[in-house]
């Protein structure tokens, strides 16, 4: 096995990459105490990252090693991690991609982490979310990174973009978005100029993650993975019930209790995010239907056929507060007894740090006064005085009954600029 773990870490010391807006001294530090462990939809830069890492360590004269273990001439072996461990060594930086193909991972990462800590450090990476919330054995000795497609900012910066607010500078920075919104921020798409290929790569993205991160998991068959996708992806809110109506109506025979376990398997893939609804009760937040958004808004174009702009605008704001989201807040959608709605109300613990509202267009008076009726009584509901509407290009600021309404273009607030 070694001339294969030879080849990739010869493969991470000379792989050319465009960096990305990561903090490597604190993944580096923090790996003296803890196992590091790397997570998010597959094709969003993880083994970028840990390769980037294995390039900034060895220039620093550090003994690193970089092994993919999805490598099918190493995937399946039996005591793999041991037989690395023999090769490498039991000091330095180990960095193992995918770590979940591998049989028995946690025990071997719980074991050697206790018994080597402090020399042996280990970064791991992975495209499901079961290893940010680990069994037994890995409990108290990990510490997680979740990574996303590039923001917007990220994707300007990979195309050497430069911002400038002036009238034609504002303009070009529409049409980045549109491509950003259309087309996502998966790294290798961003790069393609070709608009067709950008689709074609989009669509096999989403066959491996349903084929490799969903369906592997959830044993279910392909297809009904593939199609449970492309329902979630028409749908701005699901529910089991109305998911299994649409089965029904197209002849697939499937149990509910399936439909539910799709939906946590696709959240642990990173394919899909299912929002739940505000509420102090565990009954409501499962009965009442949640939110939909998929991995990357790069989806929804190439797998539908349709540019939902007003989708495409909440998605992306979605995904950009998961990028911010601290480990103790969790995001949530806000709707009263007479159904008005805010689209975000971001909490931590039991208070409520901000609320924002997605409107693709306020030209409309009567658009525009619905958004910001949302958005005042979620405030004055929750206790807050102040709230955000994000739109394609209006922006003000106006105090409604007590509550002050911020209006920005979702331009600006993704690259977090001042008006």
């Amino acid at each position: 096995m070694e001339p294969v773990f030879e080849e990739w870490n010869v493969y991470a010391s000379k792989k050319e990459l465009k960096h990305r807006a990561v903090d490597f001294d604190s993944i580096t530090s923090m790996s003296k105490l803890k196992i590091i462990a790397l997570t998010g939809v597959r094709r969003s830069g993880k083994s970028s990252l840990l390769i980037l890492l294995h390039q900034k360590l060895s220039g620093d004269g550090k003994k690193v090693a970089y092994i993919n273990l999805e490598d099918g001439r190493i995937r399946d072996k039996v005591n793999i991690l041991d037989d690395i461990l023999k090769w490498f060594g039991d000091k330095g930086y180990l960095l193992l991609d995918e770590i979940t193909s591998v049989a028995d991972y946690e025990s071997w990462l719980a074991r050697n982490h206790e018994m080597l800590k402090g020399s042996l450090r280990l970064i791991v990476s992975s495209s499901r979310r079961s290893l940010v919330v680990p069994n037994k054995p890995l409990r108290g000795r990990l510490v997680s990174y979740e990574m996303y497609p590039l923001s917007f900012k990220e994707f300007l910066a990979f195309k050497t973009f430069d911002l400038e607010k002036t009238t034609a500078g504002i303009g070009r920075i529409e049409k980045q978005l549109d491509e950003y919104l259309k087309y996502g921020g998966f790294p290798e798409v961003v790069l393609l100029g070709n608009r067709t290929d950008k689709v074609t790569l989009l669509n096999s993205y989403f066959k491996d993650i349903i084929g490799l991160d969903v369906a592997e998991i959830s044993k279910e068959n392909i297809s009904t993975v593939e199609l449970f996708g492309k329902y979630v992806l028409n749908s701005p809110y699901f529910s089991a019930s109305k998911c299994l109506n649409f089965f029904k109506s197209v002849g697939y025979k499937i149990a509910k209790q399936s439909l539910l376990y799709l939906e946590n398997y696709s959240q642990e893939g990173y394919l899909f995010f299912f929002v739940p609804i505000f509420s102090h009760t565990i009954k409501d937040r499962s009965q009442y239907p949640r939110k939909a958004y998929a991995g990357d808004t790069g989806f929804l174009y190439p797998i539908t056929g349709k540019t939902d702009y007003g989708r495409l605008y909440e998605n992306a704001v979605y995904l950009e507060l998961k990028r911010k989201l601290s480990l103790n807040e969790e995001i949530s959608y806000w709707r009263n007894k007479q159904g008005v709605e805010a689209d975000f109300a971001v909490r931590e613990g039991i208070r409520t740090k901000e609320i924002l509202q997605v409107a693709y267009e306020l030209t409309n008076p009567g658009t525009k006064k619905r958004e910001i009726d949302g958005i005042v009584a979620c405030a004055k509901e929750l206790g807050l005085k102040r709230g955000v509407i994000i739109t394609k290009e209006h922006e003000e600021e106006r105090v409604v009954e007590g509550v002050s309404v911020k209006i920005i273009p979702l331009w600006k607030w993704l690259l977090d600029v001042a008006g």
